[in-house]
């Protein structure tokens, strides 16, 4: 992206962006990434690497691990692998060891489920592969402290043989030596030292001349002397010379190690770049979730949709300092290209300018975003800014001429490619002229289809904004009442810059306000206190309507309630239709249950009983008792339609229903117990207490 001015990076606060970026990183490799960072301008770039950053933040959120911990900078031996007849000591092929391990991890880790889930993560590796024979040859010359190994060559393993022999021989000779001198009193308090790589003897600086051998040394008191004793020159000499022995030939197994290792140092390099691109991701995403980064969505054409976006910065202060921090909602296209924002100063307006700009910089360079993931965003090939005091002392240039200049500028260079923020257009020179100028500007741009922001106190500025195509008003809510800024900017009306009212609200003398306003042209006021009202009662219909919608979420809650219990009322009448359907279905099962297992007792006295007939009496009576059972209930029904039982005394005339029959008749003579009932034109002599007095219901009804 083509920036200006070159300070553009230092005025939209990028530069601490990117500070913040390099602090999260821990390889040289993605610091240098961090500090370097490339603001692209082709989607093909930007939207990989948002998605890679995107995949690493699902980390962080899920408590998932990516095995990525490994900090390696391999600079120095991956320069040294690439110089004909250079030697890598044995710690350096431990790092080697570490980085391909640390690779082997990752190709481990990117299974096929991974490498579905997580496709742009997977890329930084598709390029390459896993190469085992690295490892295998370290560890086939060096141990797990970087020593080489005695088996690494036969020579090596001849000479350190030989040298432990000779070291004990020496060990037992100095022993017997120590010991001799130690009992004739000639030896100090430490009696033994190493000086020059050879094992000497402390000997009290009276007693040296007593001792053959070779003298290294004195103490720093002259107290004591160190000498080499006589004895062990010769296996000093010879341990000397194993030790040379084994340093060349430890060398040239490094040397030939190294030569070896030379062939792989284009993928070892590749190597150290897939741990320094996964440590830059981390960073990257790492340094979202101190701000709450998304992913908007990316499209290649000019426009810039924000959606709850906040200022990264500001977030992160007001988060140390647990205060909200107001979101910004605006959106710019080929309708509406250019947003003027007017209200009081202090009251946001260069913050939401330089929000926009700082999160179309970050979008571009790879970077999650502090918006909603509803948040779109277009790639602009260019970005102007104009912040602030421009003096220039070098070309001795005023602020409003300097401003001009950045004017010009814009207005020769500027496309439907370019992304444009100028804050206080036209100030700096009589207002008059100063607003006719910024008036030219505003509609030069609009004309070169150029899309930004413009910060202003000017009213014609603001009067321009409703009349040419294109260009729209913003304001920033300001609380007149309780004179403070609500930082949040309302898109399609512009604001007033509340002079009087700031004036008043702080004390000044109402004398000198109205003086003021007095030198002040009228419709200017009128305007102005217009502007004041009308802000005033978009704020109060606001917050009717916000009053209103929480009224109506509650009503959609009650209303999902009453739903629910209705939901559950059903579900309980269904629950006691099926409870009443399973006991009658309960007690058909048990029924055939007990017909079973009767009919399998009959089967059985079938086979034992002689007395056939009563068998198949009692066979009979089984079988149809339920028939007969449905029956008697059957006429009982009918019964019940007809007659009204009463608990009245049987006496002579009254109409009774017989209970073993169920018949119905008159009781005609009562002899004793007995009673005769006519029933039909047959009489039938029945006991009375098996009789119930039954009353007609036609009779009984009115």
């Amino acid at each position: 992206m083509k920036l200006f001015p070159s300070s553009a990076i230092q005025q939209l606060e990028f530069d601490k962006i990117k500070t913040l970026l390099a602090g999260h990183c821990r390889t040289e490799y993605a610091r240098y990434k961090a500090d370097n960072l490339r603001i692209h301008t082709r989607k093909e770039f930007i939207e990989p690497e948002l998605r890679q950053a995107y995949e690493y933040k699902l980390f962080f959120q899920n408590h998932l691990h990516f095995p990525d911990d490994a900090v390696i900078n391999l600079n120095k031996e991956l320069k040294l692998l690439s110089i004909d007849g250079a030697v890598l000591a044995g710690n350096q092929f431990l790092l080697i060891k570490k980085l391909t391990a640390s690779i082997q991890q990752i190709f481990r880790w990117f299974d096929n489920d991974r490498r579905i889930a997580f496709p742009f993560l997977a890329l930084v590796i598709n390029e390459t592969y896993f190469e085992k024979a690295i490892v295998q040859m370290i560890d086939e010359v060096l141990d797990e402290d970087g020593n080489v190994k005695d088996n690494a060559s036969e020579e090596l393993a001849e000479i350190r043989m030989r040298l432990f022999k000779k070291r004990n021989e020496l060990r037992r000779l100095f022993d017997r030596i120590v010991s001799r001198l130690n009992k004739q009193g000639y030896l100090a308090e430490i009696e033994e030292s190493f000086m020059n790589g050879r094992r000497v003897l402390a000997v009290f600086a009276e007693q040296k001349r007593m001792i053959k051998g070779i003298l290294h040394g004195e103490s720093d008191s002259r107290r004591t002397a160190f000498i080499e004793p006589e004895e062990t020159t010769g296996l000093n000499n010879e341990i000397f010379s194993l030790e040379n022995a084994e340093r060349k030939e430890v060398y040239r197994i490094l040397q030939r190690l190294t030569a070896n290792m030379c062939s792989y140092h284009s993928l070892l390099t590749v190597y150290h770049t897939v741990l320094g691109e996964y440590d830059f991701i981390r960073a990257k995403a790492k340094l979202a979730m101190e701000y709450n980064g998304n992913m908007p969505a990316v499209h290649d054409k000019a426009f810039l949709k924000l959606v709850n976006a906040c200022h990264p910065l500001l977030f992160i202060y007001n988060e140390k300092q647990q205060k909200p921090t107001i979101p910004v909602n605006l959106a710019l296209d080929d309708m509406n290209r250019i947003l003027v924002i007017s209200g009081p100063n202090a009251g946001g307006k260069t913050v939401t300018l330089k929000t926009a700009g700082l999160l179309q910089m970050m979008l571009q360079s790879g970077l999650l975003i502090s918006c909603s993931p509803e948040s779109e965003f277009g790639i602009f090939k260019q970005l102007m800014i104009h912040i602030g005091d421009t003096q220039s002392l070098e070309f001795e240039l005023s602020t409003y001429s300097s401003h001009l200049m950045n004017m010009k500028y814009f207005m020769e260079n500027a496309n439907g490619k370019s992304l444009f923020f100028i804050d206080e257009l036209g100030s700096g020179s009589d207002p008059n002229l100063g607003g006719a100028f910024a008036e030219v500007i505003m509609e030069e741009l609009a004309k070169k289809h150029a899309i930004g922001i413009v910060t202003t106190h000017y009213l014609n500025l603001k009067v321009m904004a409703n009349k040419v195509q294109g260009i729209m008003n913003g304001a920033m809510a300001f609380d007149e009442k309780n004179l403070k800024p609500l930082y949040k900017l309302i898109v399609g009306k512009p604001g007033s810059s509340y002079t009087f009212s700031i004036a008043e609200r702080i004390g000044l003398h109402p004398s000198l306000i109205n003086k003021a306003r007095k030198l002040v042209d009228e419709n200017h006021f009128s305007l102005d206190k217009l502007l004041n009202r009308t802000e005033q009662d978009l704020q109060q219909v606001q917050a009717e309507r916000k009053n209103l919608d929480k009224l109506l979420k509650e009503n959609e809650k009650l209303k999902e309630e009453l739903e629910q219990v209705m939901n559950r009322e059903r579900h309980s009448q269904q629950i006691e239709l099926l409870k009443h359907q399973n006991k009658i279905s309960e007690e058909k099962l048990l029924y055939l249950k007990d017909m079973e297992r009767r009919l399998k007792s009959i089967v059985i006295e079938w086979k034992k009983t002689e007395d056939k007939n009563a068998l198949i009496k009692m066979i009979q009576s089984l079988l149809f008792k339920q028939r007969e059972k449905q029956v008697v209930e059957k006429q009982q029904k009918k019964l019940d339609k007809k007659f009204i039982e009463s608990s009245e005394p049987v006496k002579e005339g009254d109409k009774v229903k017989m209970i073993a029959n169920r018949q119905v008749g008159v009781v005609t003579k009562i002899r004793g117990k007995k009673a005769i009932v006519q029933v039909g034109s047959v009489p039938i002599t029945v006991d009375v207490t098996e009789l119930i007095v039954v009353k007609d219901k036609v009779a009984e009804s009115p």
